[in-house]
């Protein structure tokens, strides 16, 4: 009974120990992960899909509320269109190359992480490994600026929306304000430059602007045009989260170079030393 109640006893402790040791490695694990590239990564990606996406739907409807109410001849918008459908192209590349440079900005901030260098104890920074922390510093700062021009330019159709929402609330209020009449509440789209000013009809005055306003175009392009600004502003965050990453770990690659080199150099002393404590006794027992 003795040897059968050790033999038990010794599975549990291995058993424990396994559970242990599967323990100890997932913590490990979760310390290796960049959780700030990771929460910039799901930032980026969130925002360019709602810019991409929201944007590509906003713009289409832009068009019909252009075609049934503003320009009722096709060669005065014809410009306006052709542009519109180069930026839905664009669209799809933007969505297609930010997918990519997430992914490989949150890779290299896995491979960075000073929790990597305590997993592998080998990991050494390199020349190569150090220019392209330093070019991926460069490229984000400059599309970290283009996405600013990007915020700003979003909010212009967004402007535009809103103030003929603002006319149209305007409309709503006459009852209880009868000084204007309602005819003399216009919206004319032709003052923007998105339309020659030979077009017509050109506006929308009275009647004709509060249908605008109760169409669902205008109520659905209106809102997504505000999460395609917001999608905008969160993107230009993300990335804005991404250089301060990606300077940190610059920083640690450059230090951990400084650090290697200096460890290089007192091996090399240490086994300079060694040589010549080992020579100097060699020579001492040959003198005995």
């Amino acid at each position: 009974m003795k040897p059968a109640m050790e033999t038990a006893a010794e599975e549990t402790t291995e058993q424990s120990q396994d559970k242990k040791g599967c323990f100890e490695c997932c913590i490990k694990c979760l310390g290796g992960v960049p959780y700030a590239s990771l929460l910039a990564t799901i930032l980026c990606f969130c925002g360019v899909a709602l810019f991409c996406g929201c944007g590509h739907v906003a713009l289409t409807g832009t068009v019909t509320i252009l075609e049934q109410h503003f320009s009722s001849n096709p060669e005065d918008h014809a410009l306006l269109t052709e542009v519109i459908q180069l930026m839905q192209y664009v669209i799809y590349g933007v969505a297609s190359f930010f997918f990519l440079y997430g992914i490989i900005l949150l890779a290299e901030g896995f491979y960075t992480t000073s929790a990597v260098k305590e997993l592998h104890s080998e990991f050494k920074t390199t020349a190569c490994g150090r220019c392209i922390s330093g070019m991926f510093v460069f490229l984000t700062y400059i599309l970290g600026v283009a996405w600013l021009g990007v915020f700003g330019f979003s909010a212009i159709p967004l402007f535009m929306f809103y103030n003929m929402w603002s006319s149209c609330e305007v409309i709503k209020g006459l009852p209880t304000n009868l000084t204007t009449t309602i005819d003399q509440i216009c919206v004319d789209v032709r003052q923007y430059g998105i339309i020659p000013w030979n077009a017509l009809p050109g506006r929308a005055c009275g009647p004709a602007l509060e249908n605008i306003c109760n169409s669902n175009e205008f109520y659905m392009s209106f809102h997504l045009f505000i999460v395609t600004c917001a999608g905008a502003g969160a993107t230009v965050i993300s990335l804005i989260h991404f250089l301060m990453i990606l300077s940190s770990n610059w920083a640690y690659l450059k230090d951990a170079s400084k650090m290697q080199a200096y460890q290089d150099i007192k091996a090399k002393e240490e086994q300079e030393l060694q040589d010549i404590q080992s020579r100097s006794k060699e020579q001492l027992n040959s003198y005995t």
